[in-house]
């Protein structure tokens, strides 16, 4: 029997349809909630029970907090005794955002972000061989090398991306004697910068400017070297060399001598690809970019363009103005390259479909008549698409774009510079490719050689990854994207992430978690969730499934129909004591009730105009799909089955069901 404080206790219900009902609910219990569709469960589960603990947390805060999460309104019951913090989790809570991956979900990336700023030996970018640190001749014969007639800036760098208002370093330069700063990226007198009010909820530069040099033979290397001498002392260890165009590192820290090119110290945000200072700044961080596909934009060579060949054009807004501007630019570049516009696109020559997709290099057309250049479709979709701040206008532009691999890093979403830091021969982006099982197998391996002062970040990281495989999640990676998970796979995610927390007094809210998952995998999903009891936690699972409600400690029925005729519990006990029940629950899990399918050869197949029609899907390979053919036969009920994440919503929903909706 358990003590009188150990239940959660409800008195008088009302939410929805529940009926005045009055509850105990035991902790640190498995408790399925279970009934007809319609009977009052997740009014139980989660409008009550989960809605009034979060009510009470975002209660508990200050005023200043509060304003942003807004009030949280409280349920229709009288009491709750005994609540604890609640989490929920069901298969629709997984983030969609593309910057979301298994690896940050679960924290791990997080651990191996500061194991590689740690034990990573860095490499040149270039050349891949280990960077080293530079000497002060190194720089001087650096710096003299470049271009004859180049306008130097020494800078030092003092702040770097932090937020502040740095009133303080801006005291200290002056007192050093030093007169000019660059501030976020402006060249000002120490004066001008003190009185501007920084932000200091956003991040600043603040570099000090030590010398200003011409590179020509009259260069003295004396007072370069003591330039470079008191950077590198005000900077500790860094200089930037701005000559005009660019900013150029140097550090006595880390620099190849082959290449010149220096590195930044090893920090755990120059391996994050969502900050500015480990992101690929071709694509932010993404792994992909969004680029016009001529195809898209010409999707018929055999109409004209008098006949609307360029599709973007063709199918442009009526404002006034809009439609004759394009035509008047294509008048204008048919007279300058001689070419006729009522002839199809496939008769036109090469040259001439390369400057319509992609411009002529020239300036661009004028409306008052004077002749101009052409700036092409493609280039005039992509700048319209980065200047628009109408979501209409993007998505339409977007009907004429596709995703693609970014081209700089590979789709591994790092700087270069990055992904060169390796251990044990292996990138983060590399770990982060690998599955679950090989991650934990590299990770073992390296454990036993690796430097001691890293070992209990290695120990996290191979605990975070035993949960994953412990929900089957083995052939998982952790650079794969939250977006492509499926709802059975961001279900186990999440659980393995919370077992990770290692929280105790919890109470967690699932929602039906067997939903859509092969019986392999919900074996495993119990297992889990029981792991969470085990850790001290109340779970309240509201569940249909027999396997699920054998395994709980308590069971709640609801009944005794749907809707206005539910809301009551018409059971609470021990799955023993259910199957001895008279409810509908209980009279079906002992077999006294059974659900009759007819037999197949008993059913009359109304005649159709499908039948015998196959519908045939070739090379699909969005996702995990290998280069699959499929052919369904129309007309009939298909079942498409698998373990979850084998690709069974990839293949009908983001590929078939897609495919057909583009084509009708």
């Amino acid at each position: 029997m358990k003590k009188e404080g150990s239940f959660i206790k409800i008195r008088g219900a009302r939410v929805h349809n529940l009926k005045n009902i009055d509850l105990d609910i035991p902790k640190n219990s498995l408790v399925v909630i279970t009934g007809l569709s319609g009977s009052g469960k997740s009014s139980l589960a989660f409008d009550t029970i989960y809605a009034e603990a979060e009510r009470r947390f975002v209660e508990s805060l200050s005023s200043y907090a509060r304003q942003f999460l807004g009030v949280k309104e409280k349920p229709d019951v009288e009491s709750i005794e005994g609540l604890s913090p609640a989490i929920a989790i069901d298969q629709k809570s997984i983030s969609k955002n593309p910057r979301s991956t298994v690896g940050t979900i679960t924290e791990i990336y997080d651990y191996l972000r500061l194991l590689y700023s740690r034990a990573g030996i860095p490499h040149c970018p270039n050349c891949n061989r280990p960077v080293k640190r530079q000497t002060v001749d190194e720089m001087v014969k650096r710096v003299v090398s470049m271009e004859p007639g180049t306008h130097l800036l020494l800078l030092a760098p003092v702040i770097r991306g932090k937020k502040g208002e740095h009133k303080s370093v801006f005291g200290e330069i002056e007192r050093g004697g030093f007169l000019r700063i660059r501030l976020d990226g402006e060249v000002m007198r120490i004066e001008e910068g003190r009185d501007i009010n920084l932000d200091p909820k956003k991040k600043h530069t603040v570099e000090v400017v030590i010398d200003r040099l011409v590179i020509d033979k009259d260069l003295d290397k004396s007072r370069l070297r003591d330039s470079l001498e008191t950077a590198i002392k005000i900077g500790k260890g860094f200089i930037v060399v701005n000559n005009t165009l660019e900013d150029i590192l140097f550090s006595e820290h880390l620099a190849c001598a082959s290449c010149g090119i220096s590195l930044y110290d090893l920090e755990p945000r120059a391996f994050s690809f969502n900050s500015p200072y480990g992101a690929c700044p071709a694509c932010t961080g993404l792994g992909s970019t969004q680029e016009v596909d001529a195809r898209l934009v010409v999707p018929n060579m055999n109409l004209s363009l008098l006949e609307g060949a360029l599709q973007p054009w063709a199918r442009a807004s009526h404002k006034v103005g809009r439609q004759s501007w394009y035509w008047w630019m294509l008048e204008d570049l048919a007279s300058r390259h001689n070419f006729a516009l009522d002839k199809p696109l496939k008769e036109l020559p090469k040259k001439i479909i390369e400057i319509l997709l992609n411009g002529d290099g020239e300036k661009p057309a004028r409306p008052d008549g004077q002749s101009g250049g052409f700036e092409g479709v493609v280039p005039n979709l992509k700048r319209r698409w980065k200047e628009t701040d109408s979501e209409w206008t993007r998505g339409e532009i977007e009907k004429y774009m596709v995703v693609r691999s970014c081209d700089v890093c590979g789709g591994r979403r790092l700087k270069l510079e990055a992904l060169a830091v390796t251990i044990d021969g292996r990138s983060i982006a590399d770990i982060s490719g690998l599955s679950i099982a090989d991650s934990l197998a590299f990770f073992r391996a390296y454990l036993k050689k690796g430097p001691s002062e890293i070992q209990l970040v290695l120990k996290e990281i191979i605990r975070r990854l035993d949960f994953l495989m412990n929900v089957g999640l083995e052939y998982m990676t952790l650079s794969r994207s939250s977006t492509t998970l499926a709802g059975g796979e961001a279900q186990r995610v999440r659980l393995a992430t919370q077992i990770g927390s290692h929280l105790t007094g919890v109470i967690y809210v699932l929602d039906e978690p067997s939903i859509g998952l092969h019986p392999r995998d919900h074996s495993m999903l119990i297992e889990t969730i029981k792991h969470l009891r085990d850790l001290g936690n109340t779970v309240l699972v509201v569940e249909h499934d027999r396997e699920t409600m054998s395994e709980a400690d308590w069971i709640i029925d609801m009944g005794v129909g749907a809707g206005k005729h539910g809301g009551e519990v018409v059971f609470e006990g021990s799955y023993k004591k259910v199957l001895t029940a008279k409810t509908l629950t209980g009279e079906y899990l002992s077999g006294k009730k059974n659900v009759v399918i007819p037999h197949p050869e008993r059913r009359k197949e109304k005649p159709s105009l499908s039948v015998g029609v196959w519908i045939t899907l070739e090379g699909a390979s969005e996702n995990n799909l290998k280069n699959v053919t499929l052919r369904l036969p129309l007309g009939k009920f298909v079942c498409v089955s698998g373990v979850s994440g084998s690709g069974k919503s990839t293949l009908i929903n983001d590929t078939l069901a897609a495919a057909l909706l583009g084509h009708f």
